[in-house]
């Protein structure tokens, strides 16, 4: 619908100032990702060559969320008396409070292991879902308390930036939250597996396995799918020539 929108000055350079704001906040989610991979080898040794790639998405979907979080303040005329959306006009309630499930599943399954991961491994465990939530938690609230624009054309692409904001900083942080969920599902199974003695209880180790091995590949995937959403939201005249 954006695009049959004339385009005005003032939403050309807000796109284009966004578009570059997102870039640069994207490098750095991928030095922050190549050093969680280091920090990894550093703690885990050869063991960490299975947490290479969710570390790297880790760290992009922290340049995203990041992004998302700091974006430029639009230029053009606030309504008077302001007016504000709701939050069921951004994104569904259900998507939302998904992304807090899950958060709050990755930060009790970090606590359980604490004596089995160790202090460095329990604060990496936190400080994903935890860093990812808190992001994700600014964004939504920056686009639900900002006021709407004057009327006019800069009206749909205002609210487009709003809806696409909010779906991607709540999908950012619930992959944030799968991919170390996935790692602590994984990290519990192989503990269980070591204590557990009867052929029942074995059957929970596997279950725990293949939970965790789908959390990490779902959340690899849709990391890859997030990351092309970093183009800026499209505005051209060419449907009104």
């Amino acid at each position: 619908g954006v695009e049959f929108v004339p385009a005005t000055a003032t939403a050309t350079a807000l796109l284009a100032r966004q578009a570059a704001h997102g870039r640069r906040l994207r490098r750095v989610g991928f030095a922050l990702g190549v050093a969680l991979v280091v920090v990894s080898v550093v703690l885990f040794a050869e063991a960490s060559v299975f947490l290479w790639v969710p570390a790297l998405a880790a760290g992009l979907l922290a340049g995203v969320l990041l992004a998302e979080a700091t974006r430029p303040r639009p230029r053009w005329a606030l309504s008077d008396p302001p007016r504000r959306q709701r939050r069921g006009e951004q994104i569904s309630p259900w998507l939302l409070w998904t992304m807090r499930a899950i958060v709050a599943g990755a930060v009790l399954a970090a606590v359980l292991l604490a004596d089995d991961l160790g202090t460095a491994g329990t604060a990496i465990a936190l400080a994903v879902p935890l860093g990812a939530w808190v992001l994700a938690e600014v964004a939504l609230l920056r686009i639900l308390l900002r006021p709407l624009p004057a009327e006019g054309a800069d009206v749909p692409v205002d609210e487009a930036q709003r809806t696409w904001t909010a779906h991607l900083v709540v999908a950012a942080a619930t992959v944030g939250a799968v991919l170390p969920l996935g790692a602590l599902l994984l990290r519990a199974a192989i503990d269980l597996d070591d204590r557990v003695a009867s052929d029942g209880a074995g059957l929970l180790p596997v279950a725990l396995v293949a939970g965790g091995f789908s959390a990490l590949l779902a959340g690899i995937t849709v990391a890859g799918f997030l990351l092309t959403w970093l183009k800026p939201v499209r505005q051209t005249s060419h449907a009104l020539a």
